[in-house]
């Protein structure tokens, strides 16, 4: 199978059986973006995420909260008080998705109009072929 992939990491992300599928499958998340770039600026508690990411359910920041965990690139320290008082912040690791994942971010504000009117188009193009 040719590739146009030259990684020097021995991965080819456009093999079927690449492992890392199970990373760029965990990147498809909007939540998983949303929660690493919230996390870039420093430590929050899960209460302070919820607000900042509006529209997210408490099970899906819970579950995206241990896929970033279980993935190394989020560090969750919980603090003995009563009630437990639980920080969560980005790893090394999950600073260098970080850096990538907020270009995409600014990507996504700066070009959405352009994204819309596309799509405003494809629609009205579309409704013309109903109506011929």
């Amino acid at each position: 199978m040719d590739s146009d992939s030259d990684s020097p990491f021995g991965y080819d992300a456009f093999r079927r059986t690449c492992p890392s599928h199970t990373v760029l499958e965990m990147l498809a998340s909007k939540w998983v973006y949303l929660v690493v770039c919230a996390l870039r600026k420093g430590r929050l508690r899960n209460g302070e995420l919820a607000r900042k990411l509006e529209g997210i359910t408490p099970k899906m920041l819970a579950q995206t909260l241990r896929v970033l965990e279980r993935d190394g690139l989020v560090r969750r320290e919980i603090f003995p008080v009563i009630p437990p008082r639980v920080e969560y912040e980005l790893t090394e690791l999950g600073q260098n998705l970080g850096g990538l994942l907020t270009q995409i971010r600014a990507w996504a504000e700066q070009h959405a109009p352009d994204i819309k009117d596309a799509r405003a188009r494809a629609i009205a193009v579309s409704e013309g072929d109903w109506a011929a």
